[in-house]
Formats: C-alpha cells, sequence, structure tokens
C-alpha cells in the first residue's frame, strides 16, 4: 500500500505546481478589480439614471465560475449595481498591471485545497493499512475498498461541479478529481502487480479506461486534472507491468492514449499539453530501446515516425508558435531512427522507416516553408545514417536504399529550385552526397565504369542547378556555389574512376579550371575562391612526391651530403606535381582567381615548380655516392643557386612580379650563406673546385653572388654587400691559387704572402674607385682594408722574413703608402669644402 501514498503525492504535487501559476494570475486580476484606483470616477447626476451596463465575460476566465461571477456581478441588476457611484467596467486592455498576491491569499485560499486532496489520498491510505495491520480486511476487500474509495473521489468531484457551495471554486472540484485520478491507478496496481487479481490483458484494459476517465475529466476540470491525467496515463503501463501483455498491446495503448492527448490539447488550445505528451512518448520509445535491447524494436521505431508526424501537426493546432516546436518533433524522430538503427542492423524495415519520415519533412516544407529547415536536418541526418551503415560490419539494406535517398532529395529539390536557397541545398545534398558515401565505402558494389556514370550524370544535374541559379540575387548562393562545386567533385571522381590512380590529378586540374572558367563567366566573388580547393585536392594527392622533397630539404639542411637518395621517381613527380603548376599558371592571368587566397595559392604553385627545377637540375650531375659529392657536389650547388640568382634578375625587370622575385633572391642567397658558407664550406668539406686559378667554381660563385648583391639589393646595401662578397672572393682566389682543386689543408707562408698583395690590391682599387665616382662608401672600404693588410704585414709577413727581404718588403710598404696618402690629400684637397663636410 505504500504505493498508492508515493504515487497520490507525486500526482497531486505535479498538478498543485501547475495550477499555482494559472490561480495566481487569476488571483491578480480580482484583487485589482476590487482595489483599482481608476475604478474611482465622478458620480453620476440621480437625474440621468445609469444605464445597465452589457454583461461581459473575460474568455480567461471561463473555466473558473467563482471569478467570471465576480467580474458579471455589477451587471446584474441588484440595487448595489444601479448605485449612482458605481465605477463603470473596465476593459481589460487597459488595466495596469495587477499587485502580487499576498501572503494571506496565497496560504487561506490556494494550498489549503490542494493539501486537503493530497490528505484525502493519504486518509484512505492510512484507513486500509490500519485495517491491514488489525487483520480486519483481506486483499481482495482492500482492493475493493480502494476502488470505491478512488470512485467516491471521481463522484464527489461532479457532485462539487453541482452543489451551490462549491460550484463556485473550481479548485475543490478539481483537487477530488485528481485525487480520484490517482486513487484509480493506485488500485489498478494494487490488483494487478501485488496480487495478480487480473491478468495482464485485463489489466490493459482498465488501464486504458482509467486514462479514458482522466482524459474526460480533465476536460470538465481543466489543466490540473489534464497533467494529472497525463502523468497517470503515461506512467500506468510501467505500474501494470510494460511487457506483461507485450509490445503490441503497450504501443497501441501509448498510441490511443497520445493521439487522446493531441486531440484535447488541440480541443482546449492548451500547447503545453501537446509539448508534454511529445515528450513523454519519445521518453517512453527510448526507454524501450534500452529495456528491449536488440530485439522486438520494429514496432517501437514504426511508433516513432507516427509520432514525430503527429506531433508535428499537433502542436500548431494546440497552439505552439515558436518555429523550433514546428519541426522539433520530426527531427527527434529522425534522432531516434538514427538510434534504432545498429540495433535495427540497418534493414530495409528502418530504412522504410527513415525514408518514410523525412518525406514527411519534404512534404511539409512543400506546404510551409517554415519546415524547410526541418527537411534540411533530415537531409543532413541521412548522409551521416548511410555513411555509419557503410562502415558497419552488417549494411543490410543500405546499398538498396543509397539510391532511394538520392532521389527522395534530389527529385523534389530539383524541381523546386526556383522557390530559394534550400531546397538548391537539398538537390546538390541528394546528388552528390549518397554516390560520393557510396563509392568511397563501398566501392566494389559496382564496376568502375558504372560508378563514372552513375557520377558523371550526378555531376550534369549538379551543374544544371549552378546554372539555373546563376541569376540569383543573393551573393553566396548554395545554388550557384554548392552547385558548381559538387560538380566539379562528381565530374573528378567520375573520370578519375576511368584513369589509374596515379593520374588522379588530371581530372582535378580539369575540374580546377572548368570552376576558374564558371567563376570568370558568372564574375561571383565566392566562385573565384573554388579553385583553391581544386589545388589543395591536387596537392593532398601528391603527399608522397612531396613528403620525397620535404625529406630531401631536411636532410639538406642538416648536412646530409647525399639528400640526392630522396628524390620521388620523376614520372611520379610529374604526373602529381605538374598539374596544378600549370592549372594555376593558366588561371593566374585573371587577378580575380584564388582570392583571397590568390598569394598563397600562386606561392605553392612557384614552390612546386621549384621543385621540379630542382629534381631536373639534380639529374645531370648525379651526385648519389661520396665519389660523385667530392668531385661535383660543389659545382651542382654553384650552378642551382646562381640559377635562381639569375632567375630572380630577370624576373626583377616586371614590375608585377617584384615579389616573386625577391623570394626567389631570399632563397638563392639563403642557400649561398647555408650550405657554401657553413655547412659545406670547400675550405671545410673536401669537395672539388676546380684547377684553373681564377676561373674556378670558388671563385666565380662568389664574385657572381657579389654582382648579383649589387644589382638587386636597394642602395646602400646592395654595394656594401658587394663589396663583403668581393672581399671573400679575393681570398677563394688566393685559396684555390695555393691549394689547387681542394682547399682544404693549412695556411703556408707563400699563401699568407698572396692573402696581403692580393688585399692590398683590392684596397687600392676601392680607393680609386671611391675616388673617382665619388663613392664615400668604396673609400672608408678601401682605406680600412688598407689599414688591416698593413697590420698584417707588420705583425705576421714582417716576421717570417730576414735580411734583404725584409728591407724590400717594409721598403715597397712605405713608398706605397706615402703615394697613397699623397694621391688621398690631393684629392680631398681638389673637393670643395661643402661635399668634403658632406661626405
Amino acid at each position: 500500500m505504500d504505493g498508492i501514498l508515493f504515487l497520490a503525492v507525486v500526482a497531486l504535487g505535479i498538478v498543485a505546481i501547475a495550477q499555482g501559476q494559472r490561480v495566481r494570475a487569476l488571483t491578480r486580476r480580482i484583487e485589482w478589480l476590487e482595489h483599482s484606483p481608476r475604478a474611482q470616477v465622478p458620480p453620476v447626476r440621480a437625474a440621468d439614471p445609469a444605464p445597465t451596463p452589457a454583461t461581459t465575460v473575460d474568455p480567461g476566465l471561463a473555466t473558473d465560475p467563482a471569478l467570471a461571477a465576480a467580474r458579471a456581478a455589477p451587471a446584474l441588476g441588484t440595487p448595489a449595481a444601479r448605485r449612482a457611484d458605481a465605477p463603470p467596467p473596465v476593459s481589460p486592455a487597459s488595466a495596469p498591471k495587477p499587485d502580487r498576491p499576498s501572503l494571506e491569499s496565497l496560504i487561506g485560499a490556494r494550498l489549503p485545497v490542494w493539501i486537503g486532496a493530497v490528505a484525502l489520498v493519504v486518509a484512505g491510505f492510512f484507513l486500509v493499512r490500519h485495517s491491514i495491520e488489525i487483520g480486519l480486511l483481506g486483499p481482495g476487500v482492500r482492493t475493493l475498498l480502494a476502488a470505491l474509495f478512488a470512485a467516491a473521489l471521481v463522484a464527489a468531484s461532479e457532485a462539487a461541479r453541482r452543489l451551490p457551495a462549491l460550484r463556485d471554486d473550481s479548485r475543490i472540484g478539481q483537487a477530488l478529481a485528481g485525487a480520484g485520478i490517482a486513487s484509480s491507478y493506485a488500485t489498478l496496481y494494487i490488483a494487478a502487480a501485488i496480487y495478480r487479481f487480473i491478468g495482464p490483458l485485463p489489466a490493459f484494459g482498465l488501464m486504458l479506461a482509467v486514462t479514458a476517465l482522466g482524459l474526460a475529466l480533465a476536460l470538465r476540470h481543466g489543466p490540473p486534472t489534464a497533467i494529472l491525467a497525463l502523468a497517470g496515463g503515461f506512467v500506468a503501463p510501467l505500474v501494470a507491468g510494460y511487457d506483461a501483455a507485450g509490445i503490441g498491446p503497450l504501443l497501441t495503448y501509448l498510441a490511443l492514449f497520445t493521439a487522446a492527448l493531441f486531440l484535447l490539447a488541440i480541443h482546449r488550445r492548451w500547447a503545453w499539453l501537446a509539448i508534454a505528451a511529445t515528450v513523454a512518448a519519445f521518453a517512453w520509445v527510448n526507454f524501450l530501446l534500452f529495456a528491449l535491447g536488440s530485439s522486438s524494436l520494429a514496432a517501437p521505431a514504426a511508433f516513432v515516425v507516427l509520432l514525430a508526424i503527429a506531433a508535428t501537426i499537433a502542436l500548431p493546432r494546440a497552439g505552439a508558435t515558436a518555429r523550433w516546436l514546428h519541426i522539433g518533433p520530426l527531427f527527434a524522430g529522425l534522432i531516434q531512427l538514427f538510434a534504432f538503427a545498429p540495433a535495427l542492423a540497418f534493414d530495409a524495415l528502418l530504412w522504410g522507416f527513415y525514408l518514410v519520415l523525412a518525406a514527411a519533412t519534404l512534404l511539409l516544407a512543400w506546404r510551409d516553408a517554415r519546415y524547410l529547415s526541418g527537411s534540411l536536418a533530415a537531409l543532413g541526418l541521412a548522409l551521416v545514417l548511410l555513411g555509419t551503415s557503410l562502415i558497419a560490419p552488417e549494411r543490410g539494406a543500405t546499398l538498396a536504399a543509397a539510391p532511394l535517398l538520392a532521389a527522395l532529395f534530389a527529385v523534389p529539390g530539383l524541381l523546386l529550385l526556383d522557390r530559394g536557397r534550400s531546397w538548391a541545398i537539398l538537390a546538390i545534398g541528394g546528388l552528390a552526397g549518397p554516390v560520393l558515401l557510396a563509392n568511397l565505402f563501398a566501392p566494389g558494389q559496382l564496376a568502375s565504369w558504372q560508378w563514372a556514370v552513375l557520377e558523371l550524370a550526378a555531376a550534369a544535374l549538379a551543374a544544371w542547378t549552378s546554372w539555373r541559379r546563376r541569376a540569383a540575387i543573393d551573393q553566396r548562393d548554395p545554388g550557384l556555389i554548392g552547385g558548381a562545386l559538387a560538380a566539379a567533385i562528381l565530374a573528378a571522381t567520375g573520370i578519375g574512376q576511368l584513369l589509374p590512380f596515379d593520374w588522379i590529378a588530371v581530372p582535378l586540374a580539369l575540374a580546377t579550371l572548368a570552376l576558374g572558367l564558371w567563376a570568370r563567366r558568372t564574375g561571383d566573388r565566392t566562385l573565384f575562391a573554388l579553385p583553391v580547393i581544386g589545388v589543395a585536392a591536387m596537392v593532398a594527392a601528391a603527399v608522397v612526391p612531396l613528403g620525397g622533397y620535404v625529406l630531401l630539404i631536411a636532410e639538406s639542411i642538416i648536412g646530409e651530403t647525399l639528400p640526392a637518395r630522396a628524390l620521388p621517381a620523376l614520372a611520379d613527380a610529374l604526373r602529381t606535381l605538374l598539374p596544378p603548376v600549370i592549372a594555376v599558371a593558366l588561371l593566374a592571368p585573371d587577378r580575380r582567381q584564388f582570392a583571397p587566397m590568390r598569394a598563397a595559392t600562386l606561392g605553392l604553385a612557384i614552390a612546386i615548380m621549384l621543385m621540379l627545377v630542382y629534381h631536373f637540375a639534380k639529374l645531370p650531375l648525379a651526385v648519389l655516392t661520396e665519389a660523385r659529392f667530392l668531385t661535383w657536389g660543389f659545382v651542382e650547388r654553384m650552378l642551382v643557386t646562381q640559377a635562381l640568382f639569375a632567375a630572380a634578375w630577370l624576373l626583377r625587370r616586371r614590375t608585377d612580379l617584384v615579389t616573386l622575385a625577391t623570394a626567389l633572391f631570399a632563397l638563392a642567397a639563403a642557400r649561398f650563406l647555408w650550405f657554401d658558407l657553413v655547412i659545406f664550406n670547400p675550405v671545410l668539406v673536401e669537395q672539388h673546385v676546380g684547377s684553373i686559378p681564377l676561373l674556378n667554381a670558388a671563385v666565380f660563385h662568389v664574385a657572381l653572388a657579389a654582382f648579383w648583391a649589387h644589382a638587386l639589393l636597394p642602395r646602400p646595401t646592395g654595394p656594401r654587400a658587394a663589396m663583403v662578397l668581393t672581399f671573400l672572393a679575393v681570398l677563394a682566389l688566393v685559396r684555390q691559387a695555393a691549394h689547387g682543386s681542394l682547399l682544404t689543408g693549412p695556411i703556408g707562408t707563400g699563401e699568407t704572402y698572396g692573402y696581403s698583395a692580393a688585399l692590398l690590391i683590392l684596397a687600392l682599387v676601392w680607393l680609386a674607385l671611391g675616388i673617382r665616382r665619388g663613392g664615400r662608401d668604396l673609400r672608408l672600404a678601401g682605406l680600412a682594408l688598407l689599414t688591416g693588410v698593413t697590420l698584417k704585414v707588420f705583425l705576421i709577413d714582417a716576421a717570417a722574413l730576414d735580411g734583404l727581404l725584409r728591407i724590400l718588403s717594409f721598403l715597397g710598404l712605405g713608398i706605397a703608402l706615402i703615394g697613397i696618402g699623397w694621391v688621398y690629400t690631393r684629392f680631398l684637397a681638389a673637393r670643395p669644402k661643402a661635399s668634403v663636410a658632406g661626405d
């Protein structure tokens, strides 16, 4: 019997909470009518009798006889109503906001009624419990008394509606009716679940009768009783045992009960009741999914479809105005079927249910555009479900359902393209999604040419969609943009079916060019960005050769002498990397292409092209062994670096390619500094540079670098860098003259003198050029170098000489320095003072 008390307290507590808000609003209106200052108006003269106002009843008070009577009382023709100072009725539209109810009205007028109803149920519980404890009643008598008590409460609720002393307060009848329904469900629980007086099928029949009685009472007594009927009706199957009579009768009961709630909600315009019924019904479905596992789920899945469609129809008619409530049941139904899918092994029944529900969303969207978001959600979930089922161990009827799914969304989307953007999305999703997913996860189901036919046909329809939407007013139209992109993907995939996978870059390049040409034809700004996707796809397809180049670069940077071993096969590199370069080169003249990723796309294409050129540059000398590196390593690096310098110089002459020229010069300079002066410096690492003095790779490489720096870098950076590189070239000249083709080894005496002589000549040349051209930097560099050479001669070179050689050395140096000083003095004296000061 403890279950009776629990059910009664919970049910009546729900009723009290729901009823409180409504009663609070009605009480505020009564108090305002009694105390509003606006009701005080000047009295009417005795000579002019006040007209009898027409009786007006607020529709919001129609369910409460006491409040309706109080509102209509001044118009009943009583003497009090005919008094001259009686206030005229005030329309609710002009009424001020009523005051909040007082604590006295809350405690004295509202709570006692519902607390009393709870007390009635509890009193009956304790009465029966006491009779059991003293051994007065047996199980049959207890059940009979509980049924009689429930019937008495229901009868009392009807009597309360008719007795003059009680009918003015509708809450009494509502409380008694709610207590009666709660007691009825408790009695059914006692008879069926505890004492087993009735079997499963009779229990379901009685449960259905009690539920019908609850709905009838809700229709008579209002929302509080409806709430109790809702709670009791959905809890009742648990009371009687949900699986006692089988899943079929349970779902039949739930369907009939939910339909009755929907009809009641529509009749009374109770949107809250329709929402609550929908939520509770879906909760039952989830409970069954958890309780039944993977067995007997076909009937619950069918119930989901019926529930989603019925709730979608009922909610707007019950007064639900929020847009999300209109599509919420459909979306919930689709999600619910998604949860059922693995348990049903993606069989034909599941797909049939899903297609029916998706078709319902499309039908509603065709009739009312507000449901289009539900159709888009159905498309997205359908594609997710399709992909999930294709990778599942058991695909069931998925492959047969895929074309039906495509037709379901694509056909109405194509037919209704002119209605707007959403229909274009449905068309594109139906055309591209199923065929691409099926080809990706189940390629062996069809021959390559069959996939090609399907994908090229879908590509043609997607292109037609983009063509139809070309005149769209809105930018970023999904039909125009999405149709073009889908057509490109489908066409590339279809053509790719007819080619070996190694040639996938060719159809991708064709699709990229088509997107660029279509963008130029329409002038749509968003379309100009789509070729970037094609370029990215081609780069992704070339990950293997690109990985080889990246490995080569990394090995070179860390000092690997034979990085050419990491070169990919030339045929693979050309087959995968040349198509994106060609596609970008053909589209690049139109400056709108690839925006806003134009700079990044062009840079990527140039980088790929440089990799290919570098690959070709590594082929002739084929530095693949240590012996080849010793012979040709320095020469190969020199040729590549000098080619980059020359390319930068040629591009610098084009004003629109200055950025590219600067990038190539920076790359060449970095190679020269890192490889030739640091990690692979021929003075430190053995490499042949050539045996001919002056005309060898070492001198030639550094001298040309000086020329490029002077020609390409801005002033004064260029000339200064050229002077530093010229200094290095002179050192390389002396080193090569002393050591021959291999520059490694110690510095000898003759080499030391050679450095002094060569650097002295260089200093004199810089001084002469500085004096002749008026170049201050050259003069200062010449003087600094001359000073350094002088110190070297005095401190290092002269220390190794004896006798006449030392005398002649110092004599020659002294005469040379005096001559240089005399010439430099005459130069400064001949220049205007302003010029000297300006230096």
